[in-house]
């Protein structure tokens, strides 16, 4: 019988996916036509874990007839990419953590717009399958509602704070008329159909966020915050693809937090010399440079996207064609504070996207966008994410797509940032320090993330709160007095790593590991290392766990 190997158990997992999760198929661009949506139910969640098992059970078989060491490099990290996702996923599986799936972030009610976002809209029959997956939302919510039911009756419920917030959430996208707005832009002769098919996915969603207040936030009062450590190792896993040391990484964000505030402190004097980090910071929002308008603010970002485009292909990078097209949007209402971007299609029909949420600002202070738009598109998310795509042939479709570990792709989005710095492209006093408070940002997350839902003190030397237990009230203090960042986007972010434990962590440490596995390339290389050569190697891995990240950084160029 033929033995298929680790990236055929890989991609055939992902078809599988595809069937079973449409959102896979429409992030993926495939299943061309299809107007389903997940299946949100318990019964769902079951189908997936079954999905995993077996591909767990086929890699293993396929290992036991061809042992890692006589796998070639490419077929030995999809196997390891694809044993630690599924092992991870039914870990969460197992937990019932599906059965809590509320948050500001990535609950159904998020992937579902997010889905319809994604799909074509070019013709009327694309049009057509938009109006079917519109009447499916009525039935994917009701199975999430059932999971959630679900959840309570085992035990397992999600904190308060998530629950009011994804219901305030669904109450803007009502207010908004959001799916009402996006169904007007079809096709005349489907107007009505379309009409009417929003109004039922309006309606649903409205029924969910009833369930949520009157039956759901009752059911859970008194359901703490923090998940605690066993939970929260879980949620790093998830996100980190790793079994992590949180001492270890926890005394990693207190040392990147001394170093970013005494940087931030230079960059601050170069401003308004005397005065505060805090004070500089509120100056430049009420001072600073800025863009009036939402519109002209999506405009100047694609700029700012294609100019780093134009300054960096050929000299520090080198960008294929499909790379580098990438688009700046504007974030639907309902959503959390903190931009974004959705990765191209396979085949590139739908584009790489950055996405900023408003939230009703129609000023847009220019200092902290900056930076965040070289993490969100180039050098960052899209440089990588399209890379992905470009080397498909060469990968696992699971590597370039679902396998996606956060430590890896946060981690080079934030790399991103702090190599546009050693590049020279912070010249101006304002946007260097806004680059520095986005780094500052992502050293607190790891900070507080640990510490709220861990229960740890706050050491004594630190002169905030010596020896009290992180709170949210003491994280979102603690965060906006050094990231300057306004009590809503703080407000906002505090609600997200409560809700998603342990993403918050994975972009300093997935940095710390592209940055090691650069310093240990260079080392090995000496004075034949060559940047350019070595970024677009590593661009080209595909995903890979945090266990795994900075070792194969640093084989690259030794012929390991």
């Amino acid at each position: 019988m033929h033995q298929s190997g680790p990236r055929a158990i890989a991609d055939a997992h992902v078809e599988t996916l595809a069937d079973l999760d449409p959102q896979v198929a429409t992030e993926l661009g495939i299943r061309p036509g299809s107007g389903d949506l997940p299946d949100y139910s318990p019964d769902g969640h079951a189908a997936l874990a079954a999905a995993h098992r077996a591909a767990l059970a086929e890699l293993t078989a396929a290992e036991s007839h061809a042992p890692s060491a006589t796998l070639s490099p490419a077929e030995r990290r999809a196997a390891r990419l694809l044993r630690e996702r599924l092992t991870a996923e039914l870990a969460r599986h197992e937990a019932g953590e599906p059965l809590r799936d509320v948050s500001n972030l990535f609950s159904p009610v998020h992937r579902i717009r997010a889905m319809l976002l994604m799909m074509p809209t070019g013709t009327p029959e694309d049009w057509a399958v938009v109006a079917r997956r519109l009447r499916n939302v009525p039935g994917a919510l009701d199975g999430y509602r059932r999971s959630l039911a679900t959840g309570l009756a085992r035990g397992l419920p999600a904190a308060p704070r998530q629950a009011a917030t994804l219901a305030e959430q669904i109450g803007e996208l009502l207010a908004a008329d959001w799916y009402g707005t996006f169904a007007a832009g079809g096709p005349v002769e489907l107007r009505a159909e379309l009409a009417a098919a929003a109004d039922s996915a309006a309606a649903a969603l409205d029924a969910l966020r009833g369930y949520l207040r009157d039956s759901y936030l009752p059911a859970v009062a008194g359901t703490p915050d923090a998940v605690g450590p066993d939970r929260y190792l879980l949620g790093a896993r998830r996100w980190t693809g790793a079994d992590l040391d949180l001492a270890d990484a926890c005394a990693y964000g207190w040392s990147e937090f001394h170093r970013l505030a005494r940087e931030m402190r230079e960059a601050a004097a170069e401003i308004l010399p005397g005065e505060p980090v805090l004070a500089v910071l509120r100056h430049l929002d009420e001072h600073g440079e800025a863009i009036e308008g939402v519109e002209q603010v999506r405009d100047w970002l694609q700029e700012l996207m294609d100019e780093a485009i134009r300054e960096l292909d050929g000299t520090h990078l080198d960008l294929a064609e499909p790379v580098r097209r990438v688009e700046s949007m504007i974030a639907p209402p309902g959503t959390a504070a903190a931009p974004y971007y959705t990765r191209p299609s396979l085949d590139f029909a739908r584009p790489g996207r950055t996405w900023l949420p408003t939230r009703g600002a129609t000023r847009f202070p220019v200092w902290p966008l900056v930076s965040t738009w070289y993490h969100e598109g180039v050098p960052g998310h899209h440089l990588q994410l399209a890379q992905w795509v470009l080397v498909q042939d060469e990968l696992s479709r699971f590597q370039v797509s679902v396998g996606s570990v956060s430590a890896t792709t946060e981690g080079w989005a934030l790399y991103a940032e702090r190599l546009m710095d050693e590049l020279g492209f912070f010249t101006d006093p304002a946007r260097r320090l806004g680059h520095l408070s986005g780094q500052m940002a992502r050293a607190v997350r790891v900070i507080i993330d640990i510490g709220m839902h861990t229960g740890q003190r706050i050491p004594a030397g630190e002169g905030f709160h010596p020896g009290e237990v992180w709170t949210p009230g003491l994280a979102a203090e603690f965060f906006a007095e050094h990231t300057g960042m306004s009590e809503g986007h703080t407000a906002s972010e505090i609600v997200r790593y409560l809700g998603i434990p342990g993403q918050a962590i994975s972009y300093k440490l997935g940095e710390r590991a592209w940055l090691a596995g650069r310093a240990a390339a260079r080392s090995a290389a000496g004075g034949a290392f060559d940047l350019k050569s070595w970024h677009m190697a590593a661009l080209s891995l595909g995903s890979l766990g945090l266990t795994d990240l900075a070792d194969e950084l640093a084989a690259l160029g030794t012929g390991r």
